[in-house]
């Protein structure tokens, strides 16, 4: 019973401020529920406890003899289930994350999360049993009824597990004990938000000191990483342990379902075969000395130094202002990107501003990072950042509008074809990014602000293609060494290291206790090999943008219909009408130069 919440993502450019930027918008939760006492969230839980009850004694052990419309009717009843369970965690999660201090809010969390378990634990069944239908009887049954159809993709994903799949009796003892193991990435949360930091006599917590890392002041960005480095040092057991133990689990979990690899079911996941994976690493991997090494050195120059220290990567340019964005000129900004580009889009964009679906301020207790979650596909999205007008925030509104816009268009496909796979799910963010970009480059005053910008996007397109590509080789280095037997820090720091040099380049020297940094990155503990889902994502848009530069005439309309589809098409089909084809090596190549364009660039203006 996929139930997502959505994950607050640490990002090293938000930390609390006081500037005044204008009126920031806060969450209205009440179009989820009025509050947590609020009977319509009784009368949802009763509802939820009865339907999981009467659909295991209505189709468990009968799901093979149904007929097309009594099989429609079975899909249909469990999205509805879907649904109304999507609903309460949705409302008791964003509550949570808008005040995760608050241990009343974490226990309705937690109290939420237990009883959808147990209510959901007989719908275990579902998914076995269709697994067990032949192919040629399911193929039969679509083609009896075009509503029940309509599913086959949803379907045709359950089904990619088929292979994998335990007993009835296992898979039911594993959905139980999914409570317990989830204690592990509860106590990497707790243990990564208790940490303290001291900087300069005053004690901060990750996420202030994160940000200490894009200070203009190279000392305090290099107390910031010494002291991250000391701390993470000191806690190095803990972090060692709950990764030894996750890479183990997830050993024993693919043994026993004979996965092939460890990235097998993050690639079913993600509906993505496992060559396109292998051919973008292999294209990032062997563009690093294009791309990053050639714009760090770049960066060196401008910084005036002889080598980069690990502190200097997200330092800002020197040619770079302090320039404050207020709320209004923000929302304006992303706005004009969005209206020019087809007025449609500003139209959906429009009540995120004026509804409450954005949460924007920094407040004490606000969970880190920004995040946009889909709730549930009869009500609406809900954006969340931590706004504190830098130029780079603006671009994160961007991002998570679009995020948005796309949640909003792909509702339409009901509640098992909405959400599309990791891999295509930052598509409309990182557009809308793009043209955000692109209408801040095409409105710079002088050469000066052009090349800011230019910079702070290569920037930002080496963090989320270079440095995630390197991550994913760690994970792939880490889950290979873990099979071996247990890992010491020092073995997983020497895996760290490894990637880094090779995707960082020559520019750089590494501090003592850099090879430590690995020890904070969320994903690796809560979503295993996520982090490629982020160069797929910046590769697929360059390439889109390329194909709009090249021929605008007509890309919205199949830039719309891509994203009203949500998940009910494959990549190779959603591309296929704008000339792209994400398996072709070609492809990933045609991304990549755009950011190599950017770099020739600004290697010119230093001519």
């Amino acid at each position: 019973m996929p139930i997502t919440l959505p994950r607050p993502v640490l990002d090293a450019n938000a930390s609390a401020g006081g500037k005044d930027l204008g009126p920031l918008p806060e969450w209205d939760l009440t179009d989820l529920y009025p509050d947590q006492d609020a009977p319509e969230l009784k009368r949802d839980l009763d509802w939820l406890e009865e339907a999981c009850r009467s659909f295991a004694t209505d189709y468990e052990g009968k799901l093979a003899g149904l007929d097309a419309a009594g099989f429609l009717t079975a899909i249909q009843r469990h999205e509805k289930i879907e649904a109304v369970a999507g609903r309460i965690m949705s409302f008791a999660g964003l509550r949570y994350y808008q005040l995760t201090v608050d241990p009343e809010r974490a226990k309705f969390l937690s109290d939420m999360q237990e009883k959808i378990t147990i209510y959901t634990t007989p719908l275990v069944f579902f998914t076995l049993e269709l697994n067990r239908i032949e192919d040629a009887t399911l193929d039969a049954l679509f083609a009896a009824n075009a509503d029940l159809a309509r599913y086959q993709p949803a379907i045709r994903r359950i089904r990619a597990m088929k292979p994998y799949q335990l007993s009835d009796e296992m898979e039911k003892f594993l959905h139980d004990m999914g409570v317990v193991g989830d204690a592990w990435e509860r106590l990497f949360d707790e243990t990564i938000a208790g940490l303290t930091f001291e900087i300069d006599g005053e004690e901060l917590n990750i996420e202030a000191t994160l940000n200490y890392l894009t200070d203009p002041d190279r000392s305090k960005r290099e107390a910031a990483a010494r002291e991250l480095a000391e701390v993470f040092g000191k806690n190095i057991k803990t972090f060692a342990r709950v990764h030894n133990t996750q890479a183990k689990e997830k050993e024993v979990m693919d043994r026993w379902r004979g996965m092939p690899t460890p990235q097998t079911g993050r690639h079913l996941s993600n509906d993505v075969e496992p060559e396109v994976v292998e051919a973008l690493r292999n294209a990032v991997v062997n563009a690093y000395p294009r791309l990053s090494h050639r714009y760090y050195e770049l960066k060196r120059k401008w910084l005036g130094l002889d080598r980069m220290q690990v502190w200097d990567r997200n330092a800002p340019l020197p040619m770079e202002t302090d320039r404050i964005v207020d709320w209004t000129e923000a929302r304006g900004m992303v706005m004009d990107a969005y209206t020019a580009f087809d007025p449609r889009m500003g139209d959906i964009a429009t009540p995120f501003f004026e509804k409450g679906w954005i949460d924007a301020a920094v407040k004490p207790g606000k969970a880190p990072g920004a995040f946009a979650h889909p709730t549930v596909t009869d009500v609406h999205p809900y954006v969340m950042l931590n706004y504190l007008g830098k130029p780079r925030d603006v671009m994160t509104l961007a991002h998570e509008l679009g995020h948005g816009v796309h949640q909003v268009l792909a509702a339409e496909q009901g509640e098992m074809l909405s959400s599309t796979p990791l891999t295509l799910a930052e598509t409309a963010s990182v557009f809308g990014e793009m043209l955000t970009f692109r209408k801040m480059l095409e409105n710079a005053k002088d050469q000066q602000e052009r090349k800011v910008l230019l910079a702070g996007k290569v920037e930002d397109m080496i963090n989320t293609v270079v440095r995630q590509i390197a991550f994913y080789d760690f994970e792939c280095k880490l889950h290979d060494a873990r099979r071996g037997g247990e890992l010491t820090p020092d073995d997983i720091n020497a895996l760290w290291m490894s990637v880094q040099a090779e995707s960082l380049g020559e520019a750089f020297d590494f501090m003592e206790g850099y090879e430590t940094f690995w020890a904070y990155i969320p994903h690796f503990v809560h979503s295993p090999f996520y982090v490629y889902a982020y160069a797929f994502g910046d590769g697929l848009v360059n390439a889109l943008y390329a194909a709009y530069e090249e021929n605008p005439e007509g890309f919205q309309d199949k830039y719309f219909d891509m994203l009203k589809a949500g998940g009910s098409k494959h990549h190779k089909e959603l591309l296929a009408p704008f000339g792209l084809d994400a398996s072709d090596p070609t492809f990933w190549d045609k991304g990549l130069s755009m950011i190599e364009g950017f770099i020739d660039e600004l290697e010119a203006m230093e001519d």
